[in-house]
């Protein structure tokens, strides 16, 4: 664990943190993450990439109706972020250390998601690595798989390039989702768009912020004539 991450702290990820590794064999079916908080009925919302847990923390306790987990794969970070939930104790807030996307693809049933929360994913900018960002063709697909009619993708990053890449990819993704503005979450401060660890950073840097919500459509099953 980082020295400066957790401050010489032990880190305490108990009643706050899953890891993928404690998850069944994926090809034992797909599972139902709303059923690991104590109101499964309430709203769920996924955020890909929680860092130190700055969103989820806000955002959980400004909006206890709804359930929100947290996915992040870096470990340090991860349980920074879960020891920061057990020291706050909702109820309605959890951590999972999981590749998001894996953890979406072979083990999220079908519509579970009122939200999947993206914000400033590695923009991977190298050209051999861009198969590594979170938004690509099957992934969109997978999202809208996973999210309840009507669900929203909301998406925010600084970087030009990934914007750029994000755009075209929703384009091409039109017949699943539908382009809309971005809400600004309730959480958020006055000059912040969603008010996480990283656009703070990058603010303070002058960075150009680019936001999108994309609004799952609904399919219409092809009925034999």
């Amino acid at each position: 664990m980082s020295f400066g991450l957790s401050r010489g702290r032990d880190l305490d990820t108990s009643g706050y943190g899953r890891d993928q590794s404690e998850l069944p064999p994926f090809d034992a079916g797909r599972l139902d993450p709303r059923l690991w908080f104590a109101q499964p009925e309430r709203p769920f919302e996924l955020e890909i990439g929680s860092g130190k847990g700055t969103f989820i923390l806000q955002e959980s306790a400004r909006r206890p109706e709804a359930n929100f987990l947290g996915i992040e794969w870096a470990k340090e970070f991860y349980s920074y972020a879960a020891d920061r939930l057990r020291r706050h104790a909702p109820d309605n807030a959890l951590m999972l250390r999981a590749d998001a996307t894996e953890f979406i693809r072979w083990w999220c049933g079908d519509g579970i998601a009122d939200v999947i929360h993206l914000y400033f994913s590695d923009p991977w900018p190298k050209t051999r690595h861009h198969k590594r960002r979170v938004v690509q063709d099957a992934t969109l697909r997978e999202f809208h798989r996973i999210l309840a009619p009507d669900g929203e993708l909301r998406i925010v990053t600084d970087h030009d390039e990934l914007w750029a890449w994000t755009q075209e990819h929703a384009l091409r993704a039109a017949d699943l989702f539908e382009r809309r503005p971005f809400d600004r979450p309730a959480s958020a401060g006055d000059d912040e768009i969603v008010g996480t660890n990283f656009e703070r950073k990058y603010r303070r840097e002058n960075r150009p912020f680019h936001a999108m919500t994309l609004r799952s459509r609904r399919l219409h099953p092809i009925v034999d004539a």
